[in-house]
């Protein structure tokens, strides 16, 4: 079976918005239980969102990258430091690369915004992912939606 083709591009409009929305209601509020008020917050409108399309238009993954005030309270209050989050992959699209492609996509966004680094709450299970991905955990486990989570860092190497 030869690799999905898909493309990973910024959200620019009110469809994509929406597509990005479904895909984090499949994976957080059906698959993981979570609550879909606390799923969607106000952070949305003023978030850089990140969508992978299959060439026919199916939504395959979304992430959300925060900075300045938004990003204030989830990174220690360093503006020089994004906030990676809502990163979720369809069931189809898992184990195609989909998430790597993401998560480069937040990071290039960052990097256009001048930020030196990107944090994330990763849920426990994914530490694994994101540590492949050149991210160190660094605090106490912590509870988020019910979920177990860790905080993460990568410093970002402009141009890289």
């Amino acid at each position: 079976m030869s690799p999905m083709p898909y493309a990973v591009r910024v959200a620019e409009d009110p469809a994509d918005r929406e597509a990005c929305f479904a895909v984090r209601k499949e994976v957080f509020v059906v698959e993981q239980g979570v609550a879909q008020e606390i799923e969607y917050d106000d952070y949305d409108a003023v978030a850089t969102h990140v969508i992978a399309v299959r060439e026919d238009g199916t939504p395959l993954g979304t992430g959300r990258l925060l900075f300045g005030e938004a990003a204030a309270a989830k990174t220690g209050g360093d503006p020089t430091v994004g906030s990676l989050g809502r990163l979720a992959v369809s069931k189809e699209a898992r184990g195609l690369g989909v998430g790597v492609a993401l998560v480069r996509a937040i990071e290039d966004a960052a990097r256009a915004r001048g930020l030196a680094a990107v944090d994330l709450h990763a849920q426990t299970h994914a530490l694994g992912f994101y540590e492949r991905l050149g991210y160190e955990a660094y605090g106490p486990e912590f509870p988020d939606a019910g979920i177990p989570h860790r905080a993460m860092r990568r410093a970002l190497t402009p141009g890289a």
